[in-house]
């Protein structure tokens, strides 16, 4: 791939319009035939001087169970630059069809603290387009600077993947070892989720995907009822961990299994410390009470 480009936004894209223009081009491709083309956009987009509202970071701390503090959450951050990120996946030069993709993991490296004060630069670009045994996968990555600051704050990567997309000349691997079977630990929390946790999320977050909204919404998009955003429960999870955490770490989430809405989660989080008593790391599973059903796991260690 050759060297990206920045490509400046005059603003923060919408993502109501990006969702839209994600529809219209899925039809144009049903309409023109499948897309061929195996090589990714190597245009990095950025915005610049980007503010948070403060009213806005208020909703998600209480939200997602966050302490009120003027240190922005990693999730918000998430949040922030998703837009960002889902503008390089909605270019008409990106390979893989936006709507219907699937988050598989998501991994963020919070550098420094970001401050609700500070004004922010955010880039994000698309690498290592490769196969999956269910179709094509891409990591998406974001990283958020002070504005006019070299040094990253905060960098994450998000792994999609598009099933049943085979793109030519991608090598679909070998199917991956089963894994082990998960025997539920005994939860440390159990959270209740109400059939309006995605529009809940969505509020702060800004992402309307449709498959979050409702029953009907998310029909039409082949699923059998709408499910929680993944960052939404993985957000919600690094909020469990708490405080402990302190200003840099690195959050690893894998996502195993959708959590329909209306739905009951369980969650268990056990913690490490080093020789002299400090935290190291927090692991963290969540799963179906009733099926015993995997949802995600993840971890956060100290850097």
């Amino acid at each position: 791939m050759t060297p990206a480009q920045p490509v400046i936004l005059g603003d923060m894209p919408s993502l109501s319009k990006l969702y839209v223009n994600a529809a219209a081009q899925a039809a144009r491709r049903r309409l023109l035939g499948t897309h061929d083309q195996a090589d990714l956009p190597s245009e990095t987009h950025e915005v610049r001087g980007v503010t948070v509202d403060v009213a806005n970071l208020t909703a998600y701390q209480h939200l997602l169970g966050e302490t009120a503090s003027d240190v922005l959450p990693a999730g918000f951050i998430h949040a922030l630059s998703f837009p960002v990120a889902m503008s390089v996946m909605n270019r008409d030069d990106f390979p893989l069809p936006l709507l219907g993709m699937i988050h598989l993991r998501n991994r963020v490296e919070q550098r420094s603290p970001v401050l609700f004060t500070d004004a922010l630069d955010i880039t994000a670009r698309v690498e290592n387009l490769r196969g999956h045994r269910a179709g094509t996968q891409v990591d998406v990555i974001a990283e958020v600077r002070l504005a006019g600051k070299d040094d990253i704050s905060w960098h994450g990567t998000s792994t999609y993947l598009a099933k049943g997309v085979f793109l030519p000349g991608i090598d679909k691997p070998s199917a991956a070892p089963p894994k082990g079977d998960f025997k539920a630990p005994d939860p440390t929390a159990l959270w209740q989720l109400g059939v309006d946790a995605g529009r809940a999320y969505a509020a702060v977050s800004g992402d309307f995907n449709p498959i979050h909204l409702s029953v009907l919404s998310a029909k039409a998009l082949g699923m059998r009822r709408s499910i929680a955003h993944g960052m939404y429960l993985a957000s919600r999870a690094l909020a469990d961990v708490g405080s402990v955490r302190g200003d840099a770490f690195i959050w690893d989430v894998d996502f195993d299994a959708p959590v329909f809405l209306p739905s009951r989660v369980a969650l268990e989080i056990g913690s490490e410390q080093d020789e002299s008593g400090a935290w190291r790391r927090s692991g963290f599973v969540a799963w179906n009470p009733r099926s015993g059903r995997r949802h995600f796991s993840g971890s956060v260690t100290a850097l």
